[in-house]
Parts: structure tokens; C-alpha cells; sequence
């Protein structure tokens, strides 16, 4: 009994990515029962993080490793976005000198384990429950620091980024890095913008879109998108643009 219980904790620690966490879920599928990874916590072999979860002594959890736990162990559906996603793919924004801020999205309703929202990670964790985009549409496999994380396109990540702003992210940060994004996909740029319910989020778009000469801006059928009705101010005291019904901040107001 003693020899499979060492050789099934030599499996476990064999199969565990560095800086990761593992599940009950995960564990069982290696054979290890609820009782015998008690043991493995009195033994010291492992650290209870919250109810069925766990962690390696000594090794450092990264949000990465944590997130990819809660995303292929226990089938949560939350995803990388915003600027966090955008960076990831190369589109970086201002370097931070505080606490870097990590943009988790997912449906409202779903809520984080309590060891997640309380662990004290290096970074900021920032969770937006929404649906105001299509579930899982422009949502893809992306590699973050060894970890393979659910994580939004930039055409979705774009669009989560102008959801945040002004108040969570800075309008002139999502502008400029927006300037950058020349290769969107028009299909999945269409899709997105047509499942939008968010007015303010589209009019942005396709206003910063225009103003950046984005290319997908020629393939895009203005027609199949919604764009209400009634003014939209981003921030008072701003320049107003008649074309998208927008108050936008003086700076985005020039061109150039």
C-alpha cells in the first residue's frame, strides 16, 4: 500500500507544471483519493490552497498557473481579455509603475474560488462578468508563460478593452494601442460588432478604427451594425463627432 502511494505521488509530482496548482478533479484522475491527499498535506508533500485545491511547498504560483488550473481542471469559463489578452499577442500598452492589472472576463454569474480572490498575487486580478459580446466568439487557446489559457483574440480583446474605458482602462491607451492592430480579421471583426448590445463599445470601435485607418475598416458592412440611437459621451467637456453620435476626450478629437 505504502509503495502505491509513493508511486502515485511520484506520478503527481512528475506531471505538475511549476507554478501551477492541481485540483481534486485532477488528482482523482491520477488515482489520488481525498484521504490519501490529506496525507500528502500532513506529510508535508503538499499545500492545501482552498477547498480541493493545492500547491507544491515552496513553489511560487503564478496567475498563469492558476488560471489554467481553474480553466482545464474544473471547466471554468473565464478567459484572458483586454489589454492583458492584447499584450499577450504582442500589442503591449504603458509600462506600469505599480501593480500590473491582469483583465479576466467571463459570464455573469460565474464566480472565482475564494483562495483565488484572496491569494496574494503580484498582480492586480480584475474580473469583468458580462455578457455584452457573443459567448466564446473570438475566445482561443493562447500560450502565457508555459500555460496553455483560454484568452480573447485581439478583435474581441479590443472590444473588451473599449468596454472598460474610460473608467478601468485610459481611452487614449486603448486608441494607441488600437493603432497598432493592422491585421484584424473583418469576419470575426464583423461577427463581433454585430453580437454587440454595447452602443458606446461599437461607435469607439469603428470611430478609432476610421481614425487609425485600420484596413479592416474597408471590409466592414456598417449596415449590419447596430449603432442606436441618441448621443454617447465618453467624457464631458470633450469634442464632439457627429458622424458616430461620440463626446469623446480633446486628444482623440485630432487627427495625425
Amino acid at each position: 500500500m505504502a509503495t502505491n502511494s509513493s508511486q502515485k505521488l511520484k506520478s503527481v509530482l512528475f506531471n505538475w507544471t511549476p507554478h501551477g496548482v492541481v485540483t481534486h478533479p485532477w488528482l482523482r484522475a491520477k488515482g489520488v483519493s481525498p484521504d490519501l491527499s490529506r496525507t500528502y498535506v500532513q506529510n508535508g508533500w503538499l499545500e492545501r490552497l482552498g477547498n480541493g485545491t493545492f500547491k507544491r511547498p515552496g513553489d511560487p504560483l503564478s496567475w498563469q498557473g492558476a488560471l489554467h488550473s481553474l480553466q482545464s481542471q474544473l471547466g471554468l469559463e473565464v478567459h484572458v481579455g483586454a489589454l492583458t489578452a492584447l499584450a499577450a499577442e504582442g500589442h503591449r500598452h504603458y509600462a506600469r509603475s505599480g501593480r500590473e492589472t491582469v483583465f479576466l472576463f467571463s459570464e455573469t454569474g460565474t464566480t472565482l474560488p475564494k483562495w483565488f480572490r484572496e491569494y496574494a498575487w503580484a498582480e492586480r486580478m480584475d474580473l469583468t462578468q458580462t455578457r455584452f459580446l457573443p459567448q466564446g466568439l473570438g475566445v482561443r487557446a493562447a500560450d502565457m508563460d508555459r500555460f496553455v489559457l483560454q484568452a480573447s483574440a485581439p478583435e474581441r480583446a479590443i472590444l473588451e478593452a473599449l468596454h472598460l474605458s474610460p473608467r478601468e482602462v485610459d481611452l487614449m491607451e486603448a486608441a494607441q494601442v488600437m493603432e497598432g492592430l493592422r491585421t484584424l480579421r473583418p469576419k470575426i471583426m464583423q461577427e463581433l460588432l454585430e453580437g454587440c448590445t454595447s452602443v458606446k463599445v461599437k461607435r469607439l470601435f469603428l470611430y478609432l478604427a476610421k481614425r487609425a485607418d485600420l484596413p479592416v475598416v474597408r471590409h466592414l458592412n456598417r449596415e449590419g451594425i447596430s449603432l442606436g440611437s441618441g448621443e454617447r459621451m465618453i467624457v464631458p467637456g470633450g469634442v464632439h463627432v457627429p458622424e458616430f453620435g461620440l463626446t469623446v476626450p480633446r486628444e482623440l478629437g485630432r487627427r495625425g
